[in-house]
């Protein structure tokens, strides 16, 4: 019932937002009149203040279209890799003409960032993604919103959530051999359990795996939202924070936490910063600080937009790793997709390197907590372990801003390259136009052995017998020369098509040049490689 209030009251709302909005843009408008008067720019401000807090959030768009590397300018085009009903796998797709350029971003690592689903939309890592496209090929999961996926698709179970981050990681290492995966805040869990799985099963593993401020152990330095947790039962978190989806969403009657529910937990564990920050907005547009508050507007524009989760996967969520510590107490069995249990063995991972960071004032996930993997990972060696704790950062400060690009991103990178192999398309079931370029057009035969005489011989000799007598006595005499000339082009004898490459022998991907492809073969009757020459011999008979 409480969403069915929240929706209805939003909607009331809906009208008085506009009409502020409106109102914000009559009094700031150098040619409206109004804005002439004494109290303009404090009336523009207060109704500008007030859309802000009463609009709805949509969820932002990652709005990366290129990026800067060594100096040359990137095209970035984002795409849907892998789509399932409740999260998409996105690329982000990188293009230049450079050679050079080319030549770098081919040979760089892939990586797998697995964005947390706890109430924010995958876009919060907005700035981990631009800075992590500049030397490595990027993908990301992008969590849907439970309220938009109908009852039909099922429910999604934390087992769930660890079946879909194995899924992608086969994906990508079916397309490149391997790649190397980084987890932010929630996901550091059940990132290290889909690993643990692959490898108590024997599967290959990614070659390392970077977990930033994450509830491992969430015994460690509890802060107010392990409290949260633990002080309240699941029954209580059952009935005071589900509710059911209301009937003008696609996925009406599904069982929920809220994302508006989650949107005042946030704003309640630091209400001062808030309001402090909203005043200041309305300050600064009063200055005309126009800089400020449009820095205000984009980190607002994304925090306070929040998607709902599944009650399941909520629930499960908070028993298994903050309240029964199923992980670290070694008690943990997800369900795979055939229906088997199979128990979570961090001690099992003996190929994938392990590098955990830690904000020396994170509020979300305390200190030690996220170091606690190493000790869950006891079949690594030393030398393949890192940790790296962020002084004077705080939780999102180690993945979003100044320290993320200056200390977090140059160590992250490092880690990366020092684990980092050759790639390999040779698990690849279906070829794909290279990452990083444009395709290319096939270059047709007769161009391509242009100068090759020994080999061009041999090809024509056979067919030009078989081509040259039947064509030449049903033809018309005022055809012959419109065949002539269609014979005569070298590139009709093999339609032009995208190509893609295949991996060279020694084992590197993204080749820059690809290979040569095989033509389709040619329906009977049509003009070959060899059609030029007896065309030409056919035509000169005739005349």
């Amino acid at each position: 019932m409480l969403y069915h209030i929240y929706e209805t009251q939003r909607s009331l709302m809906e009208p008085f937002t506009d009409f502020a909005q409106a109102a914000a843009k009559l009094f700031s408008n150098p040619l409206s009149p109004f804005s002439e008067t004494p109290l303009a720019q404090r009336m523009s401000a207060g109704y500008e203040l007030l859309y802000r807090l009463g609009k709805d959030y949509e969820k932002p768009a990652f709005g990366i279209h290129s990026v800067d590397v060594d100096g040359v300018g990137v095209a970035v085009h984002e795409r849907i890799e892998v789509d399932k009903p409740f999260c998409e796998l996105r690329r982000f797709k990188r293009f230049s003409d450079d050679p050079a350029t080319l030549g770098k971003l081919k040979v760089q690592p892939v990586v797998l960032i697995v964005a947390p689903l706890s109430g924010h939309y995958a876009t919060l890592l907005r700035d981990t993604v631009r800075t992590m496209l500049k030397d490595h090929k990027v993908y990301i999961t992008d969590w849907k919103n439970a309220r938009l996926v109908p009852l039909s698709e099922g429910e999604f179970h934390l087992d769930d959530y660890v079946n879909y981050v194995q899924e992608f990681i086969r994906h990508l290492q079916g397309t490149y051999g391997n790649c190397h995966v980084i987890s932010v805040c929630q996901p550091t869990v059940p990132v290290l359990a889909a690993v643990s799985l692959m490898a108590s099963r024997g599967e290959t593993t990614p070659l390392s795996m970077t977990m930033m401020g994450g509830p491992i152990d969430a015994r460690r330095s509890p802060t107010a939202v392990n409290n949260l947790a633990t002080n309240r039962s699941y029954e209580w978190f059952e009935n005071n924070v589900i509710y059911r989806v209301p009937e003008n969403f696609p996925g009406a009657g599904r069982r929920v936490y809220p994302g508006f529910l989650q949107y005042t937990g946030f704003v309640a564990m630091n209400p001062d910063r808030h309001a402090t920050s909203h005043y200041d907005y309305f300050k600064d547009l009063i200055k005309g600080d126009d800089a400020s508050a449009e820095a205000h507007r984009k980190f607002y524009d994304e925090y306070n937009a929040v998607l709902d989760m599944d009650a399941d996967y909520y629930l499960e969520t908070i028993q298994t790793v903050f309240q029964d510590y199923k992980l670290v107490n070694g008690t943990w069995d997800v369900r795979s997709p055939d229906g088997k249990l199979e128990r979570v063995r961090p001690q099992d991972i003996s190929t994938t390197a392990v590098f955990t960071v830690e904000g020396e004032l994170d509020d979300i996930s305390g200190s030690g907590q996220t170091h606690a993997a190493h000790g869950l990972c006891s079949g690594l060696a030393d030398s393949e372990q890192r940790h790296l704790e962020v002084k004077g950062a705080g939780h999102y400060g180690i993945f979003s801003g100044r320290r993320w690009r200056e200390v977090v991103y140059p160590q992250v990178r490092s880690f990366i390259l020092e684990h980092d192999k050759p790639q390999s398309r040779a698990a690849l079931p279906v070829a794909e136009t290279p990452d990083d370029s444009p395709p290319r057009r096939a270059v047709a035969p007769s161009a391509r052995l242009q100068g090759a005489k020994a080999a061009a011989k041999p090809a024509a000799k056979p067919a030009a017998k078989p081509a040259a007598k039947p064509a030449a006595k049903p033809v018309a005499k005022n055809t012959a020369k419109a065949d002539t000339k269609l014979a005569a082009k070298p590139a009709a004898g093999v339609a032009t098509r995208w190509v893609t490459p295949v991996p060279a022998s020694n084992g590197a991907v993204d080749s820059a040049a690809p290979a040569a492809a095989d033509p389709a073969p040619t329906p009977k009757g049509s003009p070959s490689a060899a059609a030029p020459t007896a065309s030409r011999r056919a035509a000169a008979r005739k005349a």
